[in-house]
């Protein structure tokens, strides 16, 4: 027989954990968000001091020419990379590795970099072009003004 103040306890207990699950997952948004316009040398990261802007709905992120085309820029502050694999052609996606959560660096020869353990992601598409990543990093969607001002839509 199931003592009824240990079923009653588990029960409250499991509420809560869903309660706390259920916060942390609405701040992370959703991974599968599609950029409003289709995405090559390398950057560096960039402050968000040094970008105009914040990450929310609407601000600017960054200038169309701060990034490369065939690159990206880094933007440590907002835990995003915003790409051009093409003249013209921009995606975001979010700057934290899918494998152990750690913050890409750097985007070179096409790829996105992660230091700490060496997986690279696809500039065109944030896929998995080595791993140890299982799992691409996630596409944020952006708008590109007609001033060139980058923002998440």
């Amino acid at each position: 027989m199931s003592d009824p103040t240990r079923t009653a306890r588990r029960t409250v207990l499991a509420a809560g954990a869903v309660a706390l699950t259920g916060g942390a997952l609405a701040a992370c948004g959703s991974s599968s968000e599609k950029p409003a316009s289709e995405a090559g040398t390398g950057s560096t990261p960039r402050d968000a001091g040094s970008s105009p802007g914040s990450s929310a709905g609407g601000a600017a992120l960054v200038k169309s020419s701060a990034v490369p085309v065939g690159g990206g820029t880094v933007l440590k502050e907002q835990k995003l990379v915003v790409t051009q694999p093409t003249a013209g052609s921009f995606r975001c996606f979010t700057a934290v590795c899918p494998h152990q959560g750690c913050l890409v660096n750097k985007v070179e020869n096409g790829s996105i970099d992660c230091p700490c353990h060496g997986s690279k992601f696809e500039i065109r598409d944030g896929a998995v072009a080595k791993g140890p990543a299982a799992t691409g990093l996630a596409e944020k969607k952006i708008v590109v003004s007609p001033g060139g001002e980058i923002s998440l839509a």
